[in-house]
């Protein structure tokens, strides 16, 4: 077999002359890697170690010391990569390029045929056998350089090298290397090179970055005002001079002081004097105070919470801004209780909501609060707005006066009450007035309360003004009555929120109430969203409560007589509800008083009724919707704890629920209750619902000493075990409910992880998606669902039998998923769109509280980001 040479090679195929370059350069860069790496290592570190100063830090004995070593590795390096660098061939190059084939294509082709030539057929099998050959052989590509050295170099030291130069590139200058001259034995005089380093560095809040004066020619130079000047002169003392205009510092150290530090506050010159030196002429950019003002009035909702909108601007940001509220006593109706000269107390002072991100240079937000409980709500008040920049230089908005805004109480004694608290917030000089009005109050308590409860409350107030009356009040115990009349005018304002009836009703006499009294346009929309949430709530406790009487009396048909009931669609309900506000809109306010007497005849005379239960029992899809329904009220229930216990995080001072806004799963407040629901009232329908299956079910409280990590994993195994009994296996609807659910799983197992690595905020995350899934999931389950029912002949009829059998007073059907009518008209209609703004409203308002732990405020910025 003949000798393999790139001679054969190229006669036999010229195509592969730049695929073999290419491969000879990168096996020569390969080789100069790996024998000279070390070599580079140690002149990165040596360039880093000078760029960054090290050498005017250490003693000359030690820089002497180091370069020494310095040497010696450098020469030690050299002289292991040239013992072991050697450039490659062109045979190693082909050799390389041909390993790199398949069958070795260029080695056939130097080859020559040795046995049968004088054969044809052998011949003629010989030259296609070359003929493939250089088929292949023309396919060849580059071989790239395998420039991997970590097993020459297992500590990585060339990485450390690497990084130290570039920090020695990023905050260092290459000026500093020429200093190390300046230690050579017998080097007199100033060192060739700069002898003086300085640095000019603008106030953070411009967001400037700092001047390296090195850099910067004699000439003209611009700096923020309030910069600082950082000098450093080197070398002989004296050699060098600073002579400066721009500080108007009255103690000025020497002018050959080797440090020199100094603010920017006027524009003039700075002269660093000696050879070497530079002269600039300093322009101070000055650095203009804020702006703020005030867009419109303040605008209050019916329950009190205000809106200020305002507007602020700053050349280099706003950095934060308050509202000072405080008493107009001039202009106070010095009347009954509020003739006694008041108690002195502060300004009110409200932190502005700033922007969470991007620039603050000009922008515009609104100032959420609510002033109901403070002691001036009500009263005429003057408000100013200030603003702060970076430099505390502040802006501030001429007083305006207005009425500070606050609760209206419709309801006469509630407002009764809250007076008398205004009285004794106002001076406790009125304790024995505030006592005889209360006392008023409660002489005939038949015709004015409506339970024994609110009279013996107010009768124990009563008792305790009576006792201070005697001995005195501190402002402690007078803060704690006022907060005991305020709790005890919204119970009388509100009523039992925990009875849907009752707070209807009262919902409705407050509606009343604000009609007679002639209440603004904002307080009567208000009352009428409320009234509009309360009838809701009281129809949902109806069906609910007439299905249980219907399962424990084992009863399947319509009981009762129907011509004594009656029975309201969606479509009246949601008909006499505009009616009432177009009314009221209209300023007819008599007739809209009489309509709502009619609205609320009607719903007293309502029944529910139920569906025929006798056609078989559920379908094996209306069982799964079930579960999957319960499954995610579950999750809902985990997510809501999740909150809670992020919530308690940043109040070291709470007790399991006593957070403030800390709320419990129905949405009420949780102040009080354990977590777990078990006790209290802030167990939701939901939990109940879940209580009356298997105890051990997940996410229904029943074990309060189990992790919510564990309620997770339980609930993740329970979905799983739903998945496998899931119907419609191979259609579209099914394949997308178990897509869905799948990816519920997921989510579930991803906030079992974050919580047990306690990561609430992640585990919220998760959660939200996987009921987001969940949702996903029975959506395309009630898909695959209405598919069945219209392919079933006869099915139809039946079906709509029984759910017009099963419609609320509402004539809305009864969802699976526990919420009845979540699907109908009135699911998205403009009181939850306006509860949708409010919570947007609450959640930036908080996130814009710089008081707030910065975890929870990243929280509520990714909640802001999503929605």
């Amino acid at each position: 077999m003949a000798s393999f040479s790139r001679h054969d090679v190229a006669r036999s195929l010229k195509g592969l002359r730049w695929p073999l370059r290419l491969t000879w350069s990168g096996m020569l860069a390969e080789r100069v890697v790996q024998s000279f790496w070390p070599l580079t290592t140690v002149v990165l570190l040596v360039l880093a170690s000078l760029m960054l100063g090290l050498q005017d830090s250490l003693v000359v004995e030690v820089v002497w010391s180091i370069a020494v070593l310095s040497l010696l590795a450098g020469a030690a390096a050299l002289f292991y990569g040239l013992q072991r660098f050697r450039v490659p061939s062109g045979a190693e190059a082909m050799t390389r390029l041909d390993s790199s084939l398949p069958d070795r294509p260029l080695q056939a082709l130097a080859d020559t045929q040795t046995i049968g030539a004088e054969d044809a057929a052998s011949s003629a099998v010989w030259r296609a056998h070359q003929a493939r050959m250089a088929e292949r052989a023309a396919k060849a590509q580059p071989v790239p350089a395998d420039l991997r050295i970590s097993a020459r170099d297992p500590y990585a030291l060339r990485y450390i090298a690497v990084i130290a130069f570039a920090v020695a590139l990023i905050f260092g200058s290459i000026w500093r290397v020429g200093s190390v001259t300046e230690m050579a034995p017998g080097a007199g005089g100033l060192a060739s090179g700069p002898v003086w380093e300085g640095w000019a560095e603008s106030p953070r809040y411009t967001g400037r970055p700092t001047i390296y004066l090195n850099d910067i020619d004699s000439g003209v130079l611009e700096v923020p005002e309030g910069s600082l000047i950082t000098l450093r002169l080197y070398g002989e003392v004296g050699a060098l001079t600073l002579s400066e205009t721009v500080s108007g510092r009255t103690e000025v150290p020497p002018a050959s002081e080797p440090a020199q530090d100094f603010i920017v506050s006027r524009s003039g010159e700075i002269a660093i004097n000696g050879p070497g030196g530079r002269t600039w002429q300093v322009d101070v950019i000055e650095d203009m105070p804020p702006e703020i003002a005030v867009l419109g009035p303040p605008e209050a909702s019916a329950l009190g919470e205000t809106t200020l909108p305002f507007e602020a601007s700053d050349d280099y940001g706003v950095e934060a801004g308050e509202a000072r509220f405080t008493l107009d006593l001039v202009a106070v109706d010095r009347r009954y209780g509020l003739t006694i000269d008041p108690e002195p107390r502060p300004e009110l002072i409200v932190p502005l909501p700033t922007p969470i991100a991007g620039d603050r240079s000009a922008f515009e937000e609104n100032l959420i609060e609510d002033f109901s409980e403070h002691p001036w709500a009500n009263l005429p008040v003057e408000v100013s707005l200030t603003a702060f920049d970076g430099a505390e230089q502040t802006a501030q908005t001429s007083p305006r006066a207005i009425v500070l805004p606050g609760r209206r109480f419709f309801d006469p004694l509630a407002a009764a009450v809250i007076e008398a608290r205004r009285d004794l917030l106002w001076s406790r000089g009125n304790i024995t007035r505030t006592a005889q009005v209360l006392r008023a109050i409660t002489w005939q308590p038949d015709d004015v309360f409506r339970s024994e409860t609110d009279l013996l409350r107010l009768r124990r107030v009563i008792g305790q003004l009576d006792v201070h009356a005697k001995h005195g009040m501190s402002d402690e115990k007078r803060d704690r009555l006022a907060d005991d009349l305020w709790d005890l005018a919204l119970l009388l304002e509100e009523g039992d929120l925990a009875d849907a009836a009752e707070r209807m009703r009262r919902a409705q006499e407050r509606l009343e109430e604000a009609i007679r009294n002639g209440a603004s346009d904002e307080e009567i929309a208000e009352l009428m969203r409320e009234l509009r949430r309360a009838t809701e709530d009281y129809l949902q406790q109806l069906s609910r409560q007439a299905q249980r009487q219907q399962e424990e009396n084992g009863e399947t048909g319509q009981q009762g007589n129907p011509e004594n009931s009656m029975t309201m669609t969606q479509d009246d309900l949601q008909q006499m509800m505009d009616r009432i506000q177009e009314l009221m809109e209209q300023g007819r306010m008599a007739e809209a008083q009489q309509a709502l007497q009619e609205l609320q005849q009607m719903m007293e005379n309502m029944r529910v009724t139920q569906g025929q239960q006798g056609q078989g029992g559920q379908s094996p899809g209306e069982q799964a919707m079930e579960g999957l329904s319960e499954t995610l009220r579950d999750q809902q229930g985990l997510s809501d704890q999740a909150f809670r216990d992020l919530q308690e995080q940043f109040n070291p001072n709470a007790q399991a629920g006593e957070s403030q806004g800390n709320e419990g799963r129905n949405g009420g407040q949780g102040e009080g209750q354990s977590h777990e629901g078990q006790n209290g009232q802030g167990q939701g329908d939901g939990d109940q619902n879940a209580q009356q299956g298997d105890p051990s079910q997940p996410g229904d409280g029943s074990d309060p000493g189990g992790s919510i990590a564990d309620r997770q994993q339980a609930l993740r195994d329970e979905l799983r075990r739903q998945q496998g009994s899931l119907p419609g296996a191979g259609t579209p609807e099914g394949d997308a409910a178990r897509d869905a659910l799948d990816r519920a799983g997921r989510a579930m197992e991803g906030a079992e992880d974050a919580l047990r690595e306690d990561d609430l905020a992640g585990a919220i995350d998760e959660q939200g998606r996987a009921m987001e899934a969940l949702r996903e999931g029975m959506r395309s389950l009630a898909e695959m669902m209405n598919e069945d029912q219209q392919q079933q002949p006869g099915q139809g009829a039946q079906d709509s039998d029984r759910r017009a059998d099963n419609r609320d007073p509402l004539g809305r059907e009864a969802g699976n998923s526990g919420a009845d009518g979540d699907d109908g008209p009135l699911a998205l209609n403009d009181d939850a769109y306006g509860r949708a703004r409010d919570l947007l409203d609450e959640i930036r308002r908080r996130s814009g509280e710089v008081a707030r732990p910065e975890v929870e405020r990243d929280y509520l910025r990714r909640l802001l980001d999503r929605f």
